[in-house]
């Protein structure tokens, strides 16, 4: 299988701008979740553990934070993550542009979250969404986004 810039099915992103799935569970047997991710400036998840998968993201475009379980750091493009399943772990995108991530998810999953995600836009307040919709795909919702827990410019 192979995708072009651009290619893939895309939905909306819970932290603004677009989700484009690389790669699915029905096209890798279950073997992963693949896809690229567009962040608004400020925007990140809330602090949050998969248990059934382990999570990688590599920063393609912007800068952004990581945190995993409980170390911050500064994650600028060509930044690589790996959060193993039931490790606590944020992202914020930090930059004044909309940042992008390619993210992997292993084994495949993740998919149906993002899509009903994307369904519940303007439905209900984001945060009860993505905890909701998040316990639903085996994710606990552990804390606050970064933007809150460790505001920019507050002591690390």
């Amino acid at each position: 299988m192979t995708l072009g810039p651009g290619e893939g099915s895309t939905v909306s992103n819970p932290v603004g701008g677009p989700l484009t799935f690389k790669a699915q569970g029905v096209d890798t047997r279950g073997a992963l979740t693949a896809l690229e991710s567009t962040a608004a400036p400020g925007e990140g998840p809330p602090l949050h553990a998969h248990a059934d998968a382990d999570e990688v993201i590599f920063v393609a475009e912007g800068t952004f934070r990581f945190s995993l379980n409980g170390e911050l750091r500064d994650a600028p493009a060509g930044s690589f993550m790996y959060a193993p399943r039931t490790v606590p772990h944020a992202w914020q995108n930090v930059g004044p542009t909309p940042g992008r991530l390619f993210v992997v998810f292993t084994p495949a999953a993740m998919e149906g979250f993002f899509r009903a995600f994307s369904e519940q836009v303007g439905a209900r307040p984001p945060a009860e969404a993505f905890r909701a919709l998040g316990e639903e795909a085996g994710m606990d919702v552990l804390g606050p986004p970064l933007a809150q827990s460790h505001p920019l410019g507050a002591p690390r």
